[in-house]
């Protein structure tokens, strides 16, 4: 606390009222540090044997009431100010945390979600295709816990392809049937519509397609079995291949064609 009403008091004029008043504490927005009535302190300074100017005092003194007012109402803003900003972070952490469970369990409840119709339409599906599979065909599930992953073997009675055994892996993704199937031919084989790597071209399993001919949720695994299973009599095509190679073979020499067939089904299709 320092005083301003000292045996050295300054002149009126260099001073306005309210700087005297203000002077009158060290530290105004410190509550253990109270403002003093100018008066009282003049009261003690004469005590003290000091002189005091009267006028000053009683003007400093209203002046010292507003500042303790001021003073107050900006600790107590102050306080609120900082007990707002404590609630609004509070409710942003809140928010932040609510959202992030929320989230994840709106992910997980989602891909349950998934799977859950999945495997529902395969359930159907599956005893759908064992009561409709080509002759020529043969499904076989390694887990059969996992419909959604199978094999399928196609042995073609006439065509280029006859005498032949070929399979395919067969992958249905959580999000059938909103998407088609994942489809790869494990034998190595010479043919237009399948490469020598196991990609397969049948137009039923294009995601996007422009022509109508593509993928569609009112398809089925019967549908893709069939595809298939055509991909060695009707559906097999020479003008729109995926192995150009072949293709070209097939148009400069079809004997020469038909013997490299037979020489691959030899080696990796028995």
């Amino acid at each position: 606390m320092g005083y301003l009403f000292t045996s050295a008091m300054p002149d009126s004029d260099s001073k306005s009222h309210f700087e005297y008043a203000r002077l009158f504490c060290s530290n105004a927005a410190d509550r253990t540090c109270p403002l003093q009535s100018p008066a009282g302190v003049a009261d003690g300074a004469l005590n003290r044997g000091e002189q005091v100017d009267y006028g000053v005092a009683r003007s400093a003194s209203s002046e010292t009431a507003g500042i303790r007012e001021a003073v107050q109402c900006s600790v107590g803003q102050t306080e609120a100010d900082h007990s707002s900003v404590a609630m609004l972070t509070l409710a942003s952490k809140l928010k932040r945390d609510d959202g992030g469970k929320t989230g994840r369990a709106s992910g997980a409840s989602d891909s349950t979600h998934r799977v859950s119709i999945r495997d529902r339409l395969l359930t159907k599906e599956v005893a759908e295709l064992e009561a409709n599979l080509p002759s020529t065909c043969k499904a076989s599930f390694p887990d059969e816990d996992k419909l959604h992953h199978f094999q399928l073997a196609v042995s073609p009675d006439e065509g280029y392809y006859q005498s032949g055994r070929f399979q395919f892996e067969i992958d249905v993704p959580e999000a059938y049937n909103m998407v088609p199937p994942k489809v790869r031919c494990l034998t190595r084989i010479w043919h237009p519509n399948i490469t020598e790597n196991g990609e397969i071209c049948l137009s039923l399993l294009r995601e996007h397609s422009i022509d109508g001919t593509g993928w569609a949720p009112t398809r089925t695994l019967k549908d893709v079995v069939w595809g298939l299973n055509s991909l060695f009599t009707d559906l097999l095509n020479f003008d729109d291949p995926l192995n150009i190679d072949a293709a070209e073979h097939h148009l400069r020499d079809k004997e020469d064609f038909r013997n490299k067939v037979q020489d691959y089904i030899k080696h990796y299709a028995r």
